[in-house]
């Protein structure tokens, strides 16, 4: 068992995970470094065959067991993404896989992992709930467990990341890494500041499950009372004991992200790369504005991105509500012929797009006097929002904005 993290183990690791990954070649964003006066550059491990970096660690880990702790048979706890580097790493070793999975994971999660051949067990709200289940089956069974982020041998596999893209910019100021347990971030800051100690490494957690700030702060790992964020990979209540002095010795910084930002995010990057992130894979993007610096090289671990399709047409939904493209405006009017036509040739002569109409004449007992209609409107953005809202009100439909979902 490895007791400390090497250069020299970093080395032989980013070897070894050639046989599972594919090239991740960084990607320039023009969107990006004009929005935040740097560089930027985008380190696309959502490319990887099991759509994450996970399976570096994963695959590292399991090369570096005796045959006998494989032949027990594998077992883990995630939230997805080190489920199926774990699956993948054992189908190639020909060995059983076990995964703890919480019972709200992503279903593309879910199939996937059982595509490699492992056997699922959905059990928990949260990855702290699935591990704890994850460890009491590989007591029962006598399973070899492999922690998707507490094991130095498994940070050293995700380190390889840090490889990457330090052979490829070799000249990077600051790479923006996202953090849920910390296993990531210990392997890329680890080896950054091993090679050269000006890399600014910077964390990246979602604010509702902010457990590495949180112990940063306090000198020592804590638990959070909950871990709420659309950032599922990396809701997780207690960082690593293990690899924790790490991080506090080589992180330089800890950003927290909003779940509105990463909404947000995610129709920037779908718009302006065409590439789809998951909740966590969108954290070191989202970061990017909040650097306190320009003309820097900067270097946004996009850590995964599977994504199902009900939660990918949730947050495009949102994201354009979130950016005032679309909404939903009540107005009243009497109930007599020729009002809807009114209505419909106002929106229209302010250019904005009609999605649905839904009338109610029921909002009043004086159907005379008015009914209601909802008309949900797509437009260019907030500025054309409001002035269609106020071009409402100058025609007397005193319009009224009543919700912000479809």
């Amino acid at each position: 068992m490895m007791t400390e993290l090497s250069l020299e183990k970093f080395e032989e690791a980013a070897e070894i995970v050639k046989n599972v990954t594919l090239p991740t070649n960084l990607i320039y964003s023009e969107f990006f470094s004009k929005q935040s006066g740097n560089k930027v550059y985008l380190k696309p491990e959502n490319l990887q065959k099991t759509g994450a970096y996970k399976v570096r660690g994963a695959y590292y880990k399991i090369s570096q067991m005796t045959e006998e702790e494989r032949d027990r048979g594998l077992i883990t706890a995630s939230a997805g993404n080190h489920a199926q580097g774990v699956a993948n790493a054992a189908k190639m070793y020909g060995v059983k896989a076990v995964i703890v999975m919480p019972v709200g994971t992503p279903l593309i999660k879910v199939n996937r992992t059982r595509s490699y051949g492992a056997e699922v067990v959905l059990y928990g709200d949260v990855y702290d709930e699935a591990c704890e289940k994850a460890l009491q089956l590989a007591e029962e069974n006598g399973y070899t467990f492999v922690h998707p982020f507490d094991d130095l041998e498994v940070a050293t596999g995700q380190g390889s990341v840090a490889m990457e893209i330090i052979k490829e910019l070799p000249t990077v100021d600051y790479i923006l890494v996202p953090i849920g347990g910390g296993g990531l971030a210990t392997g890329v800051s680890t080896l950054a500041k091993y090679i050269n100690p000006n890399i600014k490494v910077i964390g990246v957690e979602p604010a509702n499950a902010a457990c590495m700030k949180a112990s940063l702060k306090a000198g020592e790992v804590v638990t959070l009372d909950s871990a709420v964020t659309i950032a599922d990979g990396t809701a997780v209540k207690t960082p690593g004991k293990i690899i924790f002095p790490y991080l506090q010795k080589n992180l330089d910084d800890v950003i927290t992200i909003g779940d509105d930002e990463l909404i947000d995010a995610f129709l920037d990057m779908v718009e302006s790369h065409k590439i789809v992130c998951e909740g966590s894979g969108l954290l070191a993007v989202a970061a990017v504005k909040h650097l306190d610096c320009r003309d820097k090289k900067v270097v946004s671990i996009i850590s995964g991105g599977n994504m199902d399709i009900i939660t990918m047409s949730s947050t495009l939904q949102h994201g354009l509500i979130q950016r005032g493209r679309i909404f939903t405006v009540s107005v009243l009017l009497p109930d007599k012929p020729g009002q809807l036509e009114k209505v419909s040739h106002v929106v229209a002569e302010q250019k904005g797009n009609v999605v649905k109409l839904e009338h109610n004449q029921f909002v009043s007992i004086n159907r005379n006097a008015a009914v209601e209609l909802r008309i949900t409107i797509e437009t260019f953005g907030e500025e054309h929002k409001q002035q269609i809202v106020k071009v409402l009100g100058e025609e007397g439909f005193r319009p009224k904005i009543v919700r912000t979902s479809l």
